[in-house]
């Protein structure tokens, strides 16, 4: 039985921080074996830069996932090959640097495949992601533990990517929303599923950001620059318990920790 930890998307440095204050200690105290953050918004909200990269590693993390924001700070994207760690959606065009999966080992040797797909419900046009998910885990044909990031709106597109990789896959977790949601389950054959795994960042906020700076676009409909907001830290994620002979998921436990000021 391994152990893996998702964390949800980290915005800007209270997530961050977040990250540097409590990551190691969740890994030791759930026996994780294999670490996962999507970094999308850990530069100020939007993307992800080469600096931060080296900030974080410094930290138990395995791989990285990311979402329709990792293409915001072109630093990164310009280098984006050097980060083979680095996940981004699978079904973005043909082209885009970067890769929809990764497969990386943990201490005892166990391979870890981490793919990531993005909706297409009030999303970016991309290719269809339930289309993509066949075609990536073919590509996978023989790797046990396998964890999909669905990166997506719509509730009912990441419902409907959980059934249909149903013991297919070890788990299927939800971003972008970042608000986590109270539906952690086992699927009937065996993949751990939730909607929306949370952010890691100010929860005092607008998903993640000032409230002030949301409503003003909410009541005038004009643009207003997004400030990443900076009270009520806390990480949040989800546990997975899966069986590496098998890869199916015994238990999904919500990962929720505040970050004292």
């Amino acid at each position: 039985m391994i152990r893996v930890l998702y964390i949800g998307d980290v915005v800007g440095q209270p997530g961050r921080r977040a990250l540097h204050q409590k990551l190691e200690s969740v890994v030791d105290r759930e026996k994780i074996d294999f670490t996962i953050v999507n970094i999308e918004n850990a530069a100020g909200g939007f993307g992800v830069t080469e600096a931060i990269m080296e900030e974080l590693a410094e930290l138990p993390i395995h791989a990285y996932t990311s979402g329709n924001h990792i293409w915001d700070k072109k630093d990164f994207v310009d280098n984006y090959e050097h980060y083979e760690h680095v996940v981004r959606p699978a079904n973005y065009p043909a082209g885009n640097p970067g890769k929809g999966r990764v497969v990386r080992q943990t201490a005892a040797g166990t391979s870890v495949a981490v793919l990531q797909l993005m909706g297409n419900v009030f999303m970016p046009p991309c290719d269809n992601p339930f289309h993509v998910a066949d075609r990536e885990l073919k590509e996978l044909e023989g790797i046990k533990v396998i964890i999909v990031d669905i990166h997506g709106e719509a509730s009912s597109e990441k419902q409907a990517m959980g059934r249909y990789l149903d013991g297919r896959v070890s788990a299927v977790l939800g971003t972008h929303t970042h608000v986590p949601t109270a539906d952690e389950r086992l699927l009937p054959n065996g993949t751990a599923y939730q909607t929306d795994v949370g952010m890691s960042g100010a929860y005092d906020s607008v998903i993640g950001f000032r409230p002030d700076e949301a409503l003003h676009r909410f009541l005038y409909n004009t643009p207003r620059k997004l400030e990443v907001a900076k009270r009520d830290i806390r990480l949040s994620g989800a546990m997975i318990e899966i069986d590496e002979e098998t890869g199916r998921a015994s238990r999904i436990v919500r990962i929720h920790e505040r970050v004292e000021d």
